[in-house]
């Protein structure tokens, strides 16, 4: 497979083009944390539930969608999964059986300390050649971005 950033198949523009980079980068990203999370039987969204979870305790579904970015469709399937596995628990709501509330449980708590570490490390693999002080300003300059471009007025 030729690297999409070759000097001797890609044109000159597209390989400053930085639209271009950061598609390209954010591919590699979604690989290295997909496959490395893979390796603990997890996925994104599962990191990003339970993340949310251990933040801000237990929450409704909607709720837990909300702050997840996770489609509620397949925020079923990821609270299914991680239900299965005993990190979480889904409970009538007491005061509206009509949500569920979804509850972290020990299980899950220690799971999601050794996915920590993981995405410590998959994220060290990603930005292995920039230094510590490039990393900051990377990640700055990223959020930056992303502030700039979900403000409500653009949506």
């Amino acid at each position: 497979m030729t690297d999409p950033m070759d000097a001797q198949e890609t044109p000159a523009p597209l390989r400053t083009l930085p639209s271009r980079m950061l598609m390209i980068v954010a591919s590699h990203a979604d690989r290295i944390v997909s496959e490395g999370l893979a390796t603990a039987d997890a996925r994104k969204w599962h990191y990003a539930a339970l993340v949310a979870l251990r933040e801000s305790g237990p929450m409704s579904q909607a709720q837990l969608s909300r702050r997840t970015g996770i489609y509620r469709s397949d925020l079923v399937a990821v609270i299914n999964e991680l239900s299965a596995r005993g990190f979480v628990e889904r409970a009538p709501d007491p005061g509206d059986r009509r949500r569920n509330v979804i509850t972290m449980t020990s299980a899950g708590r220690g799971h999601l300390e050794r996915l920590d570490k993981l995405i410590a490390d998959l994220q060290d693999t990603l930005l292995a050649p920039l230094s510590d002080a490039e990393r900051e300003e990377f990640t700055r300059s990223l959020g930056r971005l992303l502030a700039h471009h979900t403000r409500p007025e653009l949506r």
